[in-house]
């Protein structure tokens, strides 16, 4: 029944973290893309300027594109990243239930929880970032949407072109979710005093908000990889992520390995904070039955 509470909860957070990010998120795959214009420049200066050209070129909506694929999957997502998570808290943790899992045993649960995720997170971003990048509004679209993206993308390659990008999930997911229900742990521990106190709402969002912040620290680098992978044209890096990496040294340089954080820390606080913010209270509505 725990790890049942935790799946139902993790999809409540999910769909409420959606809502929150996604329109930093189109901003951060736009970024990341390193699409340039005709004289080769970038085609955006940075998070402000991406957000007022797609805004003036395609509507408000526009930070809204793709945004069906991570609806329809977050929930889902969310709700095996939590199971997860209460699986491997069961598995990682002392045999006692009434004793507190130390920082350590946090990140292994959590770890464990972004090896099941990855399975099902790189087809829904590999659609999201192709939605995402068509941000001509002069040129015709390829995709019409979630699904006709999905099944073109089987007709191209089959299932392997839907999973494009898998093992750059996985490097990015595994120790990101480590670290993020680590760190939310760590500052509800704080706010708490190691359980003795009820959280609050307050330290929740404070701790969910942080738990996003530290996952994207260390998982950005696997991300910027995984999008421009997920993101470019058949063929055009057959070597994988190796390619990926050679080819983004030498424009970007390992700075280009951090491309797009400013929108992915402006999105991760209040996106994670209202994550776990659902998540907990659908876990207090749960805890009545």
């Amino acid at each position: 029944m725990d790890q049942l509470k935790y799946f139902v909860s993790g999809g409540c957070g999910g769909i409420f973290a959606v809502l929150v990010g996604h329109p930093l998120d189109t901003v951060k795959v736009r970024l990341q893309a390193g699409a340039t214009d005709s004289s080769g420049k970038p085609l955006y200066a940075g998070t402000m300027d991406c957000i007022l050209k797609t805004v003036q070129k395609e509507g408000p909506l526009g930070l809204y594109k793709g945004m069906s694929a991570p609806l329809v999957a977050i929930a889902p997502i969310f709700a095996v990243s939590f199971f997860g998570y209460g699986l491997g808290r069961g598995i990682f943790g002392p045999k006692d239930p009434s004793m507190q899992l130390s920082l350590s045993q946090c990140f292994c649960a959590g770890a464990l929880s972004g090896l099941l995720t990855s399975s099902i997170m790189a087809p829904g971003e590999r659609i999201k970032v192709l939605l995402q990048l068509q941000d001509d509004p002069s040129k015709p679209k390829l995709y019409s949407g979630t699904f006709d993206c999905a099944m073109k993308l089987f007709k191209e390659g089959g299932i392997k072109s839907i999973y494009r990008g898998f093992l750059a999930t996985v490097l990015r997911d595994v120790p990101a979710a480590g670290l993020y229900f680590s760190t939310y742990e760590f500052f509800q521990n704080m706010f708490t005093d190691n359980g003795k106190k009820e959280s609050s709402k307050a330290s929740t969002l404070f701790s969910g908000g942080m738990a996003g912040v530290a996952n994207w620290i260390i998982g950005m680098p696997a991300d910027v990889l995984k999008s421009r992978l997920q993101g470019a044209p058949e063929g055009t890096y057959p070597g994988g992520m190796k390619d990926v990496f050679v080819e983004l040294m030498k424009t970007d340089g390992p700075l280009g390995l951090y491309k797009g954080i400013t929108p992915v820390i402006l999105r991760a606080f209040p996106a994670n904070a209202a994550s776990f913010l659902g998540f907990d209270m659908c876990m207090k509505f749960l805890s009545k039955f």
